[in-house]
């Protein structure tokens, strides 16, 4: 079976699911110059396509030909009641020929919402990492390209940008906005006259709590609608994630990673390179689902609820030990027993890694250090 079909289809599919357990359809009285049967604004709200002698993407009171872009068979977000807010406000600024803003914390999915609205809509996006080293000319070109090919970008982290440049910047953003608005085929842009494409969408992501950001200048403002990105629902998250990767007691086993990472944020030290957000609690479910193939591919049968868990306290091990520091070691470990009682790490025969390893460092004349062995061991698990 490939599991990146799956790991696409689940997601969209639990998504559907929960959207119809919070909100059914509920078939409202005929309305003059309308169908004899529609559905109320909760259905108005979702992302839907619809074919009318071509694909159109619908969602409120905005429409998009779909765009036809090959992007393949990559994975898609997990869909969650912020994503939808957060997809209602950036269409409706489409609709009205404006950008989006999603503004909040890191590990919030900013970008990862944008990338997959552009999928949605079958669009391709450029994400381009902003820093105090971009200049207006070269954000003239960059839009330029944008507005001729019709392509969306999205700038990450935008308010890193010295203030003089956004300034003229907005500018620049105004006078394709103008052009947008006048249904315009061909526009006048920094002294060139350049054709327009219509489908041409520009984005920004900011996290306002770093240091040396700059604030938006007000003529910028105006030209993005902005969108708060609050804390992610992890544990939804993580329980979708599961399923997709074949874990029958996901509801059981996101709850234990989100409090156990929830515990790990508060009790251990503070350290420059710790993460228990979202992206660690991600890539923790990723080696989950690589253990659980391999566990099938030696012929393991028994999927027992004892046996999932025992897969995902080994990736827990395997992706959390090797980064903390030796005092928050035994810590964790504690953790760990409380939040999997009765359940030892699971042990991974490295000895043939490690007899290389060794075999290796005595051909480089270097001594053979346990400690060094067993990060060498991390570092390749």
């Amino acid at each position: 079976r490939d599991s990146s079909s799956f790991s696409w289809v689940d997601p969209r599919g639990v998504h559907l699911r929960d959207q119809d357990d919070r909100d059914p359809p509920r078939a409202l009285p005929p309305r003059a110059g309308a169908l004899s049967m529609h559905q109320d604004d909760g259905a108005e709200a979702k992302v839907r396509d619809r074919y009318e002698g071509a694909l159109v993407v619908r969602q409120a009171s905005a429409d998009f030909n779909y765009a036809y872009e090959y992007l393949g068979n990559s994975p898609r977000l997990v869909i969650t009641p912020l994503t939808d807010r957060c997809y209602l406000t950036l269409t409706g600024a489409l609709s009205m020929h404006l950008g989006g803003a999603p503004a909040g914390p890191a590990g919030t999915g900013k970008t990862e919402t944008v990338k997959d609205l552009a999928k949605a809509l079958g669009k391709h996006i450029m994400v381009f990492n902003s820093s105090d080293g971009l200049d207006y000319q070269m954000m003239g070109r960059f839009f330029s390209g944008v507005a001729q090919s019709g392509s969306w970008c999205c700038f990450d982290e935008f308010n890193r940008i010295d203030s003089e440049v956004l300034s003229v910047t907005a500018q620049q953003l105004l006078t394709i906005k103008t052009a947008l608005a006048r249904r315009a085929s061909h526009f006048l842009f920094e002294g060139r006259d350049i054709p327009l494409n219509p489908t041409c969408g520009f984005f920004v992501t900011m996290n306002p709590g770093y240091a040396g950001r700059t604030e938006l200048p007000d003529n910028l403002k105006t030209l993005f609608r902005p969108v708060a990105m609050a804390q992610p629902d992890s544990e939804r998250i993580a329980q979708i994630l599961l399923y997709s990767e074949g874990f029958a007691a996901a509801p059981t086993l996101a709850r234990k990673i989100t409090l156990l990472y929830h515990l790990a944020s508060e009790q251990l030290s503070r350290q420059h390179h710790y993460d228990f957000g979202l992206r660690a609690v991600k890539s923790v479910l990723v080696a989950a689902g690589s253990l659980r193939r391999v566990s099938m591919g030696s012929g393991s049968s028994s999927w027992t609820e004892e046996h999932e868990q025992s897969l995902l306290l080994a990736a827990l091990t395997q992706a959390t030990m090797p980064k903390l520091v030796d005092d928050d070691v035994t810590l964790f470990g504690d953790m760990l027993r409380d939040m999997f009682p009765g359940r030892s790490t699971p042990h991974m025969d490295t000895r043939p890694l490690e007899e290389s390893i060794v075999l290796s460092l005595q051909q480089r004349g270097l001594p053979n250090v346990p400690a060094l062995v067993q990060k060498a061991v991390q570092l390749h698990d």
